[in-house]
C-alpha cells in the first residue's frame, strides 16, 4: 500500500487520555518518566504498521519490530522493546522526501536505528526530536531548560511553523453547512444598483396594494347592490358602475405596476449575476496554481456557470416573488384584522404548523441541495476529463469505460435527487392540505358569524377572497424554501472561491521593474507542498545571459524550482531575487512579463495561428508575428496550412503535430522578448528530426537571455554554461559538462546510466532489424 493514497486514514493528532494508561505497556525503570511518545505508522517496506517510539528522561525506546533496523551489538534489549540510554554522543536526524519521513538515531560513529513515517505525524516527530535535544542539553549542563510554549499549538503542543498562527496538524478545512444568510452577502454585488432596487421595492409595494383593492370593493358590491336587488330593490346603476370601474382600474394599475416592477428588477438581477460571474472568474485568475491543483475543472466550470445562473434565477424571479409574498401577507393580515379580528385570528391557525414544517424541511433541503451540487460537479468532471482526452479514450478503446463512468455519476445524481424529491413531494402537499383545512375552518366560523348577524355576507365574501390571497401567498412562500436553499448552496460554493486567498499575494507597495538585466539569485530557499519538503536550503547565483541546465532524477525538485522562479508558488524559506530585488516585492504580472516559458506539452488555444503566437502580446503587428515565427522555424509549415497565419487550430492545438505546436509556443515566447527564458523538457516529446528543428529555434531563443533549461536527455544541454545537478530538493553539483564528468560524481552517474540505456536501446533496435533479414536469407 502506498502511503500517499491513505494519508487521511492516519490520525495526525491522537487524543492524549490518561498518560499512565497510554504508557502502561512501556517497561519503565523505577523513577523513570515518559517525556514524549510517538506512534510511527510505516515499516521498512513503507507499509502501514503502527509501532511506538517513546522518549523517557533516561533513554529512547522502541518496539523491536520490522520497521526498526538496529545495528548489532548496541542497545539494551527487553522482551518487546529496544532501548538506547541517553548520552551526549546520540543524535536524532530527520528528513522527508516524496511524502515519507525518515527519523534516524546516530551515535558518534554510526547509525543505530531508522524509523519511517508519513507526514501526517510530522508535528509529533518534531516535538519528539525537540524533547530529545532538550533532554540531552539538560543531561550535559545539569540544568532543566524551561519549555517554551509561546509558539506551539494550544491543543497538541506541536511546534508551529515560522510566522504561522494555526497548527497544520490540528487545523482542518471544516466545511460548514450552507446557511440561508449567505445570500445576504450578495448585497456586495447589489449595492451599485441600490437606487433601482429601491424603485423596484416601491413598485412592488404599490402593485401589491393595487391587487388588494378588488376584494375590498366586493363588500359594497355584495351588500349595497346584489343582496338588495335579490331582496326586491332596484339596482343603483351609478353605484354599481362606480364599483366596477374601481375593479377595472385596480386591475389595470396592478398590471402596469407589476410589469414595470418585473422588468426593472429582472434587469438588475441580470446585472448582479453578470457581475458575480465576472468577479468569480477574475478572482480565479488571481489565484495561485496551488488552488487549481486541488480542484477539478468540471467543478469550477459548474460553479462559475450553473451556480451563478441559479443565483441569477433566484434574484430575478423568486426573490421578487418572495418580497411580493411577504408584502401581500402583511397587508392582507392588516386588512383582515381591520374587517373582523376574530375571523382574522381563526385564519392564522395553520401558520404555526406551516412554520414548523418549514423549519423541519429547510435543513434537509439545504444539505440535500449542497450534495446535489457536489454530485452534479462529478457529472461535469467526467465530461471535462473525457472530452479533452477523447483521443486517448479512443486510442485505448475505452469508450465503454467512460460511458460507464458517466452512467454511474448520472445514476448517483438521480438517486440523490430522488431522495430530496421524496422530502419535497411530502412537504408541498402537506402545506396545501393545511391551508385547505384553514380555509374550511374560516368558512365554518364565518357562516356561524353570519347566522348570528355579527357580519354580513359581503364581509364574508371579501374575507374569503382575502383568505384565498393570504393562503395562496403562504403556500408560495413555503414553496420558495426549495429555491432559496438551492440559491444558498450555490452562493456558498461561489463564495468558497471568492473567499480563497492566493498563496502568491500581490505586494502592498510593488517595486517597479520596467527592465531587467536577468540576474537570478536563490538564497537558501526552501519550499513545502503541504507538509512535504521539496526544496531545502538551495542557493544558486545565475548571471545575466547565462544558460543553466537543470538535471537530476524525477522528483529531485527541478520543475518545482522553475515554478518558484516563475512565482507560481512562493518559497517558504529564503528568497529568490532578480537583479537584487526579492521577486515577492514585484507585482506578479510585471515580473512574469519578463519571463518566457516553453513547456514540454505546449498548450494552444482555440483560434488562429497568429492569435496563438501573439497571446503574450495581443497588440503585436503581423510583421512581428511573422518575424517570431521565422526565428522559431515555424514560418514554412505555417504557410503550408490552408489559410496560413489565419488558419484555425482546434482546441489544445488539435490538427498540428507535437513539433509544430512546440515551435508555435517558441514563437510565442520569442514575441514577448523575455529577459529570462525557462524551458521545461522542450524537446523530449518529439522525434530526432523534429528535435533538430526545435533546437535551431531554441538556439535563436536563448541568445542574450538568462536561460534555465530542464532536460532528461543530458546530451541536449551540451551548450549550457553550467549544469546544476539536483537531488532530493538540493543542489549536489554545479559546473560545466567536462568538469562534472571528470569528477565522476552524481552527474557522471546520470550520464553513464543514460549512455548505457541508449546503447541497450540501439542494440535492441539492431536485433529487431536483423531478425527479418535472417528469416529472408533462411527462406
Amino acid at each position: 500500500m502506498h502511503p500517499h493514497s491513505t494519508a487521511d486514514t492516519a490520525s495526525a493528532v491522537r487524543p492524549q487520555a490518561d498518560p499512565h494508561k497510554a504508557n502502561a505497556d512501556v517497561p519503565l525503570a523505577p523513577g523513570e518518566n515518559v517525556l514524549s511518545r510517538l506512534e510511527v505508522d510505516l515499516d521498512a517496506r513503507l507499509c502501514f504498521h503502527a509501532s511506538a517510539l517513546v522518549l523517557t528522561d533516561q533513554r529512547l525506546m522502541s518496539r523491536s519490530d520490522s520497521q526498526v533496523a538496529p545495528s548489532a551489538g548496541n542497545g539494551a534489549q527487553t522482551t518487546d522493546w529496544q532501548a538506547w540510554p541517553l548520552n551526549a554522543g546520540l543524535s536524532l536526524r530527520h528528513h522527508d522526501h516524496a511524502g515519507v519521513g525518515t527519523l534516524e538515531l546516530h551515535d558518534a560513529t554510526r547509525r543505530l536505528a531508522t524509523w519511517r513515517f508519513t507526514l501526517t505525524v510530522h508535528a509529533q516527530v518534531m516535538r519528539l526530536v525537540e524533547q530529545f535535544e532538550r533532554r540531552l542539553q539538560t543531561l550535559d549542563t545539569g540544568t532543566v531548560l524551561a519549555d517554551d510554549d509561546s509558539h506551539r499549538c494550544a491543543s497538541c503542543k506541536a511546534p508551529l511553523p515560522p510566522d504561522a498562527d494555526e497548527c497544520p496538524v490540528c487545523h482542518r478545512d471544516v466545511q460548514a453547512p450552507p446557511s440561508t444568510w449567505v445570500l445576504l452577502r450578495l448585497w456586495r454585488f447589489a449595492k451599485p444598483y441600490q437606487g433601482k432596487l429601491l424603485a423596484g421595492f416601491l413598485l412592488t409595494l404599490t402593485s401589491t396594494a393595487a391587487t388588494l383593492v378588488p376584494p375590498y370593493l366586493t363588500m359594497p358590491l355584495m351588500d349595497e347592490v346584489l343582496i338588495p336587488f335579490q331582496n326586491g330593490k332596484d339596482i343603483d346603476h351609478a353605484r354599481a358602475m362606480m364599483l366596477l370601474a374601481g375593479l377595472l382600474g385596480a386591475a389595470l394599475a396592478a398590471w402596469a405596476l407589476g410589469w414595470a416592477r418585473t422588468y426593472l428588477l429582472a434587469l438588475v438581477s441580470e446585472r448582479i449575476g453578470a457581475d458575480l460571474r465576472t468577479a468569480t472568474f477574475e478572482h480565479l485568475m488571481r489565484l495561485s496554481l496551488d488552488y487549481f491543483g486541488s480542484k477539478r475543472t468540471g467543478d469550477l466550470m459548474n460553479r462559475v456557470g450553473s451556480e451563478t445562473d441559479r443565483i441569477n434565477v433566484f434574484l430575478s424571479l423568486h426573490a421578487l416573488d418572495f418580497a411580493n409574498d411577504v408584502l401581500m401577507i402583511a397587508m392582507t393580515a392588516a386588512i383582515l384584522v381591520s374587517i373582523n379580528p376574530w375571523l382574522a385570528a381563526v385564519t392564522l391557525i395553520p401558520l404555526p404548523f406551516i412554520a414548523w414544517l418549514i423549519h423541519l424541511v429547510r435543513d434537509r433541503l439545504r444539505t440535500g441541495f449542497e450534495k446535489i451540487d457536489r454530485v452534479w460537479g462529478e457529472v461535469t468532471n467526467v465530461l471535462a476529463d473525457t472530452i479533452p482526452g477523447i483521443r486517448v479514450v479512443k486510442a485505448f478503446a475505452q469508450e465503454q469505460r467512460e460511458t460507464s463512468r458517466f452512467r454511474a455519476a448520472n445514476q448517483y445524481n438521480l438517486q440523490v435527487n430522488d431522495k430530496l424529491n421524496k422530502t419535497w413531494s411530502l412537504f408541498s402537499p402537506t402545506v396545501s392540505l393545511l391551508t385547505e383545512i384553514g380555509l374550511l375552518v374560516v368558512w365554518a366560523f364565518g357562516i356561524w358569524l353570519v347566522a348570528h348577524h355579527q357580519i354580513t355576507v359581503g364581509v364574508l365574501t371579501a374575507f374569503i377572497a382575502y383568505i384565498g390571497r393570504f393562503y395562496g401567498r403562504l403556500d408560495s412562500m413555503s414553496r420558495i424554501v426549495s429555491v432559496t436553499q438551492k440559491a444558498a448552496a450555490g452562493a456558498k460554493r461561489i463564495f468558497d472561491i471568492l473567499d480563497h486567498v492566493s498563496n502568491v499575494p500581490e505586494p502592498v507597495n510593488p517595486v517597479p521593474m520596467p527592465t531587467l538585466q536577468g540576474r537570478l539569485t536563490m538564497d537558501g530557499i526552501g519550499f513545502r507542498y503541504g507538509s512535504r519538503s521539496v526544496i531545502r536550503g538551495l542557493s544558486l547565483d545565475i548571471q545575466p545571459g547565462e544558460m543553466i541546465g537543470l538535471v537530476g532524477h524525477s522528483g529531485s525538485g527541478k520543475s518545482t524550482l522553475v515554478n518558484l522562479i516563475c512565482r507560481f508558488y512562493d518559497v517558504t524559506d529564503g528568497a529568490i531575487r532578480v537583479d537584487g530585488v526579492d521577486i515577492r516585492r514585484i507585482a506578479v504580472a510585471d515580473f512574469r512579463r519578463h519571463i518566457g516559458l516553453v513547456l514540454q506539452e505546449p498548450f494552444l488555444f482555440f483560434g488562429t495561428i497568429a492569435e496563438n503566437i501573439a497571446y503574450g502580446k495581443p497588440e503585436a503587428t503581423r510583421e512581428e508575428v511573422i518575424a517570431a515565427a521565422r526565428a522559431a522555424h515555424a514560418h514554412d509549415f505555417i504557410l503550408r496550412l490552408p489559410h496560413g497565419y489565419d488558419s484555425l487550430v482546434g482546441e489544445r492545438g488539435q490538427g498540428l503535430s507535437g513539433g509544430e505546436r512546440q515551435r508555435i509556443s517558441i514563437a510565442r515566447a520569442l514575441l514577448i522578448n523575455p529577459r529570462i527564458l525557462i524551458m521545461d523538457e522542450a524537446t523530449s516529446a518529439v522525434d530526432t528530426e523534429t528535435e533538430k528543428e526545435i533546437q535551431k529555434a531554441l538556439d535563436n531563443l536563448v541568445q542574450g537571455r538568462t536561460t534555465i533549461a530542464i532536460a532528461h536527455r543530458l546530451s541536449t544541454l551540451r551548450k549550457a554554461d553550467r549544469l546544476v545537478v539536483m537531488d532530493k530538493g538540493q543542489v549536489v553539483e554545479v559546473g560545466p559538462h567536462d568538469e562534472l564528468m571528470a569528477r565522476q560524481g552524481a552527474y557522471w552517474r546520470l550520464y553513464m546510466a543514460q549512455a548505457r540505456k541508449a546503447e541497450a536501446d540501439a542494440l535492441l533496435e539492431a536485433e529487431a532489424t536483423a531478425a527479418p533479414i535472417s528469416q529472408v536469407s533462411q527462406a
